[in-house]
C-alpha cells in the first residue's frame, strides 16, 4: 500500500512537469504548486484508470497521471484566474 501511494507520488512529480510542458503559461502558484498538482493530479488519474481500466500502472496509469494532472492544472488556473 505505501509503496504504491509512493510511487504515484514519483510518477506525479513527473505528470506535474510533463502538465506545465503542455501547457505552458504563468501559474498563479509558481513552479512548486505545478508539482504538487501533478502529485494530486497523479493519484486522481491514477486511481481512475485503475477504476476504469483496471490498471494501476503501466501506460494507462502514467497516462491518467498526466491527464490528471493537466485536469487539476486547469481547475486550479480558472479558480484562481477569477480571483486575481
Amino acid at each position: 500500500m505505501e509503496r504504491g501511494i509512493l510511487m504515484w507520488i514519483v510518477v506525479g512529480l513527473i505528470a506535474g512537469v510533463l502538465a506545465k510542458a503542455i501547457m505552458p503559461g504563468r501559474d498563479p502558484g509558481g513552479f512548486i504548486i505545478t508539482i504538487l498538482l501533478g502529485i494530486g493530479g497523479s493519484i486522481l488519474g491514477g486511481w481512475l484508470a485503475g477504476a476504469i481500466f483496471g490498471a494501476t500502472g503501466g501506460p494507462a496509469g502514467i497516462l491518467g497521471s498526466i491527464v490528471g494532472a493537466l485536469i487539476l492544472l486547469g481547475v486550479y488556473r480558472v479558480v484562481k484566474g477569477k480571483r486575481a
